[in-house]
C-alpha cells in the first residue's frame, strides 16, 4: 500500500500497524525514523494524516529545540532523587540536554481518541537519566510539541492524568 508523504508501507504482523522504511524527519533535524501508522486504514479523514506527516517531514522548524526546555525540566525532576556520588549520575545543562538523549527509530502516528481528535506523533527515546521509562516526545499535527515526559503511551498529559485542565500542558512536573 502507498501512503502519501510516506511511500510504500507494510503491515506489522503483530499489531497491524502500517510501517514505512526509515525516512528523514525535517522537524527532528533530519533524524531518520520508520513511520508506524495506527488506525490509518479505517480513518475517514486520511488527509489529516497526510498533512501532519508532510508538516513533520518538511518542516524547517526545529521541534527538538522547542522541546529542550521541557526535556530539561523532566531531567531536573528525575535527577533530584539521585545521589551525586552515584557513578551513573548524569550531569546535564539546558545547552547539552540532547547529548543525553538517544532519539528513537520509530515514529508512531495516530488520531487521538478523545479531546481534539487531532493527529499526534509519538517518539519513544532513551535518555541517560531515566533508563527505565525513557523519554517520550509527542508532536501535534507535525507542527508543535504536545507532550514531554517519561514514556507512558499517552498522547497528551490531559489523557495521561484524565484531567481536561491539563490540555495543552507539555510537561507536568512530579
Amino acid at each position: 500500500m502507498e501512503v502519501p508523504g510516506v511511500g510504500e508501507v507494510e503491515r506489522h504482523e503483530e499489531f497491524g500497524w502500517l510501517c514505512s522504511q526509515p525516512l528523514p524527519i525535517g522537524a527532528l533535524g533530519g533524524h531518520r525514523c520508520r513511520i508506524l501508522l495506527e488506525g490509518y486504514e479505517e480513518d475517514v479523514r486520511k488527509e489529516d494524516f497526510h498533512v501532519a506527516i508532510a508538516n513533520l517531514r518538511s518542516s524547517e522548524r526545529d521541534l527538538l529545540h522547542e522541546a529542550a526546555r521541557d526535556v530539561f525540566r523532566f531531567y531536573e525532576d528525575m535527577i533530584r532523587d539521585w545521589d551525586r556520588s552515584d557513578p551513573e549520575y548524569v550531569e546535564a545543562a539546558p545547552h547539552n540536554i540532547w547529548e543525553h538523549v538517544q532519539l528513537g527509530s520509530e515514529l508512531y502516528i495516530s488520531r487521538r481518541g478523545s479531546g481534539d481528535q487531532a493527529i499526534y506523533m509519538s517518539l519513544e527515546c532513551n535518555c541517560d537519566w531515566e533508563p527505565e521509562h525513557g523519554l517520550q516526545l509527542v508532536f501535534k499535527e507535525g507542527l508543535a510539541v504536545a507532550k514531554v515526559g517519561p514514556y507512558d503511551g499517552h498522547l497528551t498529559n490531559a489523557d495521561a492524568y484524565d484531567d481536561p485542565a491539563l490540555e495543552g500542558t507539555i510537561y507536568k512536573a512530579r
